[in-house]
């Protein structure tokens, strides 16, 4: 099976889920604990009818496996192909019947036993498709980005902003610990959030796209940095989370971090460092990493400054060596 076959089915996938989840969204029932997936993270009723779909469309396709949040790795050794698959990358925004909700979905070549460990570097595409909305956004590795919104196809929006003060920025929050949070990010915040703008939108997915629109400067997510630079501060993980440490992982960033890179965003974790090397299908604290994502490298390694400055206000507010 050659790469075009898989796009395509990436792209009848993501439009099938779109179409079954769509009238579900804001709807009472689709907020239902169903349980806990493979991550840890809470499973809603809206998440099961897109799991069930992509389930039914990968099961009679040998040749591609699938990695997602509720399943975690899915195939056979035949599999020549792994998808990365967050049916709803923003599952509370879904269940509310906001926009901030996407179909999310990345490619990268695999074999169970030659290749069986493949990185977000070996992601060679990357499709995000908006539930809500009639836009998707994807990108083939070295070929560049693509934008459809209402049927027309559109170039990028990156608008370039470096004044703190003024950023329109959003961050992850669900399942982080407030308190250490905040602590990191404060003076950001603190600075940005009268002449600028902080948001909380519950997806990584469609706050990355945002700044491929022009809406947004950046996003910052610390989670898995706070916790490699200060072990002590997973016991709140784990109470925030309900017993689980809760941060960005592979299926919420394989396909956007090829997107953003592929239109010229600077994007990396929270320490400054690629994405490539993380691992593609890993479940839980090893498949976990934090990211930053900005419209211009500048801003990105000035962001990389406050978060470095907030790891240090955490560690002495809690007097951590």
């Amino acid at each position: 099976m050659h790469l075009d076959e898989v796009v395509e089915i990436c792209r009848d996938l993501s439009s099938e889920v779109r179409e079954i989840v769509r009238p579900h969204l804001g709807e009472k029932s689709a907020r239902e604990m169903q349980g806990r997936g493979a991550s840890g993270d809470s499973t809603f009723a809206i998440d099961e009818v897109a799991e069930k779909k992509v389930e039914r469309r990968l099961e009679d396709i040998p040749e591609l496996a699938y990695f997602s949040e509720d399943r975690g790795l899915v195939g056979s050794e035949e599999a020549k192909w792994v998808l990365v698959v967050d049916p709803i990358d923003g599952t509370r925004p879904a269940a509310a019947g906001f926009e901030a909700c996407c179909v999310s979905i990345a490619v990268a070549p695999y074999h169970a036993v030659d290749n069986p460990y493949p990185k977000h570097g070996d992601v060679v595409y990357g499709l995000l498709q908006e539930i809500k909305n009639d836009a998707w956004f994807e990108a083939e590795r070295g070929k560049g980005c693509r934008i459809f919104i209402d049927g027309e196809e559109r170039e990028p929006v990156i608008l370039p902003h470096e004044e703190l003060s003024t950023l329109f920025w959003t961050l992850g929050f669900r399942g982080r610990p407030a308190l250490p949070t905040i602590l990191v990010l404060e003076e950001l915040v603190d600075r940005s959030s009268v002449d600028g703008g902080v948001f909380d939108l519950g997806s990584a997915t469609y706050c990355i796209s945002r700044l491929l629109t022009g809406q947004l400067d950046a996003y910052v997510d610390v989670g898995d940095r706070m916790i490699r630079e200060a072990p002590e501060v997973e016991k709140m993980f784990l109470r925030a989370g309900h017993g689980h440490v809760l941060n960005n992982s592979s299926y919420d960033l394989a396909a956007a971090g090829l997107i953003a890179s592929e239109a010229g965003l600077a994007i990396g974790d929270a320490f400054g460092a690629p994405l490539d090397g993380y691992p593609l299908l890993a479940s839980g604290r090893s498949g976990q990493l934090s990211c930053v994502a900005a419209v211009t490298p500048e801003l990105m390694h000035t962001l990389i400054d406050e978060i470095d400055a907030g790891i240090q206000r955490m560690h002495e507010h809690y007097g951590w060596s």
